[in-house]
């Protein structure tokens, strides 16, 4: 519906935007404008104004600025038409009256709605009986309590070809009725219409004002055809322009500053079960335009959190792809990698909630993810690669519509670069002789987020991780010559891993000495992740005496290495016994649990590896031949 300038004119001049405003944000009045802290950003001095003579608000801290229409659309999500049919209605101003035409579209939307109220019921109904014992087992296996069912009003489809058919023929709904709301499948072709669901656990999908519009189905059987099935596009329901959950979702968004995507209705379930309410995916297919300008319109900078395979690695960059050329001042993306092979629903079933937003705290910005996604494109130990490479980064980068926001991308780009070959250019000056770096000596370490395995998602530390940083810190002539080793390192600990990326910065620059490297670590604030390491180390009663600054390099040197190559089987070890359970899951046969129950010994025994190395602690005024 479109509105006269003169009708939205007489809103404005009923509601003054203190009002309207004042229900969000505390205001208090300082001289002809009332001032309060921000509603689109976390601040503790008010840089927000509304101003009831001029008829506006303007946030300093955000720059969003608008009148009591534009407030609703940017705290609340709405839509701009039904904004103006709230505040018309609460300033007793009438709506003109629709044409017949529009009352008859209207009534046509109703009636089927009302129709798919019914589905929702039966299927309600459903997976509370008999027929649903076997969809409720799966939900107690997947975490999801009676509590979350009900909040998310799921339900189960019976293996029935005509159950739901014959159920809403009782309450006097038509065959047609059924067809346009999605519900059957129909045609001139099928003598006998039929139900569109059957055997699937159902997951309703609803529009803006939490009305259901369609359904998902995720099927209980292996041998149905597809695993997931939605509702076809009808007058109610266009797939491209929902997201499940959206309308519950943008109210949280709005509390969490932030709206995060997901790959799947699960994976916003077992979010919701952790107490994460800001959630929502795509309805199995690549987000669209259309989705993606919703996203925005709740969030300056929403948090793609994707599983962690391949799968979840190309969507993410499809992702990319989509949000390049709209991207504005402000208006961008963050991605939660999470470890290989896992979905939000595993790490909030195996670490918790803690975990989870660990990870969506550690999320990193798009332009990140346009380097990695380049970088791993192809090798990078030539200069015709290396030039390769930035050719595709800046053809990435040239994507990028807003001239601002394109010019600040070129300048981040070079930045990377420089980090990224820098410390072969560093090295190659103190040695006769290098490799060159290749894609897993990015000094982003994106790729080190990808295999994370959470377990020090509670704020414990490794221990093994942190000597390995703390004795680079110590002897940085160690870290300017294992830099690209350095890079390569996955650590479980998202603190480490913000240590090691300050300490990649600091191998680019010239030999530094213990205290050099530590005031740079002040400087650029990780001196409480430093002090976290060393609490470690003392908590273990300076085991590894080699960590010290006071340990000869090459006493350092060898400890380190050795250290390293076991942190590096820890790894490996951790991704084999992932794939281990996984096709332990999938056939229970000798082999697989023999192959299960191998790696868990060699977990079990790399703790006491040790080495014998002749000559160690010497130069360090030690005895000492075995560390």
């Amino acid at each position: 519906m479109r509105f006269p300038p003169s009708l939205l004119d007489e809103i404005r001049a009923r509601l003054p935007v203190s009002q309207v405003v004042g229900r969000r944000v505390r205001l208090r009045r300082q001289g002809r404008e009332f001032i309060g802290l921000s509603p689109f950003n976390a601040e503790k001095t008010p840089s927000f104004t509304v101003n009831d003579q001029k008829g506006f608000y303007h946030c300093f801290s955000s720059g969003k600025h608008g009148d009591i229409f534009r407030f609703l659309t940017d705290t609340e999500g709405v839509s701009f038409p039904e904004a103006v049919e709230r505040l018309a209605q609460e300033a007793g101003v009438p709506l003109p009256a629709p044409d017949p035409q529009a009352v008859a579209r209207e009534r046509q939307r109703t009636d089927l709605l009302e129709v798919i109220e019914a589905a929702t019921s039966f299927f309600e109904a459903a997976l509370a009986s008999r027929q649903g014992d076997e969809a409720r087992d799966y939900l107690q296996h997947r975490g999801v309590s009676d509590a979350l069912q009900r909040q998310f009003r799921l339900g189960y489809a019976p293996n029935s070809r005509h159950a739901l058919k014959e159920h809403l023929a009782a309450r006097g709904i038509g065959t047609d009725d059924m067809a346009r709301a999605g519900l059957i499948v129909s045609g001139s072709d099928i003598a006998v219409p039929f139900d569109r669901f059957r055997d699937r656990l159902i997951f309703p999908i609803t529009d803006f004002k939490e009305r259901v519009v369609a359904f998902g189905g995720r099927a209980l059987s292996a041998e149905a055809q597809a695993k997931y099935l939605n509702s076809p596009e009808t007058e109610l329901f266009h797939k491209g322009r929902v997201l499940f959950n959206l309308a519950s979702a943008r109210r949280s968004a709005q509390e969490a500053g932030t709206i995060i995507v997901t790959e799947g209705y699960m994976d916003v379930i077992a979010l919701a079960g952790a107490g994460i309410r800001n959630a929502v995916a795509p309805l199995g297919t690549a987000l669209t335009e259309d989705q993606l300008a919703l996203l925005w319109r709740l969030a300056d900078e929403p948090i793609v959190c994707f599983d962690g395979d391949d799968a979840g690695r190309r969507a993410a960059f499809r992702l990319v792809d989509l949000a390049l050329p709209a991207l504005s001042p402000g208006k961008s993306l963050r991605f939660a990698l999470l470890p290989e092979g896992q979905d939000p629903d595993d790490i909030v079933r195996e670490h918790g909630a803690t975990a989870i937003k660990e990870l969506m705290r550690g999320a990193r910005p798009l332009s990140e993810m346009v380097f990695l996604r380049e970088a791993e494109a192809g090798q990078l130990d030539t200069p015709e690669r290396r030039a390769a490479f930035e050719a595709r980064l800046r053809a990435s980068v040239e994507r990028i519509a807003d001239i601002r926001v394109r010019r600040h991308y070129e300048t981040a780009a070079f930045e990377q670069l420089r980090r990224l070959f820098a410390p072969a250019r560093t090295r190659q000056r103190k040695r006769d002789g290098t490799s060159s770096p290749s894609k897993s000596s990015l000094g982003l370490a994106a790729s080190s987020a990808l295999v994370q395995r959470l377990a020090a998602s509670s704020g414990g530390m490794p221990r093994r991780e942190a000597i390995l940083l703390l004795a680079l810190v110590n002897h940085p002539a160690l870290l300017a010559e294992r830099a690209e080793e350095v890079a390569a390192m996955e650590f479980t600990a998202s603190a480490l891993n913000r240590l090691k990326s300050a300490l990649l910065d600091i191998a680019a620059e010239d030999t530094m000495s213990p205290e050099d490297t530590r005031r740079h670590l002040e400087r650029t604030g990780r001196a409480d992740m430093l002090a976290r390491a060393e609490q470690v180390w003392e908590a273990s009663g300076r085991a590894e005496w080699w960590v010290s600054a006071d340990a000869a390099d090459i006493d350092a040197a060898r400890a380190w290495d050795h250290t390293a190559a076991l942190h590096r089987k820890h790894v490996t070890l951790h991704k084999e016994l992932k794939a281990a359970e996984i096709a332990l899951q999938g056939e229970l046969s000798e082999e697989n649990l023999a192959r299960l129950a191998d790696i868990q010994d060699q977990l079990a025994n790399i703790a006491g590896t040790e080495a014998l190395v002749e000559g160690f602690g010497q130069a360090s005024g030690r005895s000492t031949r075995v560390f």
